[in-house]
């Protein structure tokens, strides 16, 4: 017997303004408080995120929550081999996120947010120390107290990653509603056999990619940055 779905309610200004707030406000955020987020609240996220559709209904998420120890333990082993150059020499990532030939606006975009993250950090361009230790903040989740691994059965071809996506937007979107924040991360995937040695990961998980969850540290300079997008214009087409 399927589950009984609560009545959908009337759609109302205040429903559709409720619904923009959540996606608008959104940003990746780099540097979160301790504050603590209540396994309660995290079920609750996971829950509503999983009204994500997918192909047929098959679900294809699998999600590991990170708190406590746990976190900082694959935090610091991650850490520990992405400081030492010849151990990350050895890791690479098991699926081309990025296109191995960038072209305009692409690069343009990822040069203009990579340069306006480090300006707001006062990093400068010969300064590869500390451009390398911003990096590094993502394997400790930006010091959120909520970390995410998500992975995938590998037998799920190109749909189902696009399901994924779905899945991981009503994340963020649901967690902003409860007045977290997010910041989804792609650094975690060089670092699969790690994360499969610490977590315990069946062989048929991949890892798609990892995610901080918690309050954003309001006084960080880097939470001042806001991403710009292209207007509708730019990217669509209208026909008849």
């Amino acid at each position: 017997m399927s589950p009984t779905l609560p009545p959908i309610p009337p759609i109302t200004p205040e429903s559709i303004a409720a619904v923009d707030a959540a996606i608008t406000s959104r940003r990746s955020i780099r540097a979160f408080l301790p504050t603590p987020v209540p396994r309660e609240q995290i079920e609750q996220i996971l829950a509503v995120a999983a009204r994500a559709p997918s192909g047929t209904n098959v679900q294809p998420w699998r999600v590991h929550v990170l708190t406590g120890e746990a976190r900082a333990r694959l935090s610091g082993r991650i850490r520990a081999a992405y400081d030492d150059p010849e151990e990350r020499a050895q890791h690479s990532e098991e699926y081309a996120y990025y296109p191995t030939e960038w072209r305009s606006p692409y690069i343009d975009r990822r040069r203009k947010v990579g340069w306006d993250l480090y300006g707001l950090l006062g990093i400068g361009k010969a300064d590869k120390q500390r451009m390398h230790a911003q990096h590094g903040r993502n394997y400790e989740f930006f010091d959120a107290p909520v970390g995410l691994i998500f992975t995938i059965d590998r037998i799920m071809r190109q749909g189902s990653w696009l399901d994924y996506g779905m899945f991981l937007q009503n994340v963020m979107v649901a967690a902003r509603a409860r007045g977290l924040d997010t910041c989804p991360q792609a650094a975690f995937t060089q670092f699969h056999r790690v994360i499969a040695a610490e977590l315990g990961l069946l062989p048929d998980e991949m890892v798609v990619c990892g995610m901080a969850l918690g309050h954003a540290d309001p006084d960080a300079a880097e939470n001042q940055l806001v991403t710009e997008r292209a207007p509708v214009a730019a990217f669509a087409r209208f026909h008849g």
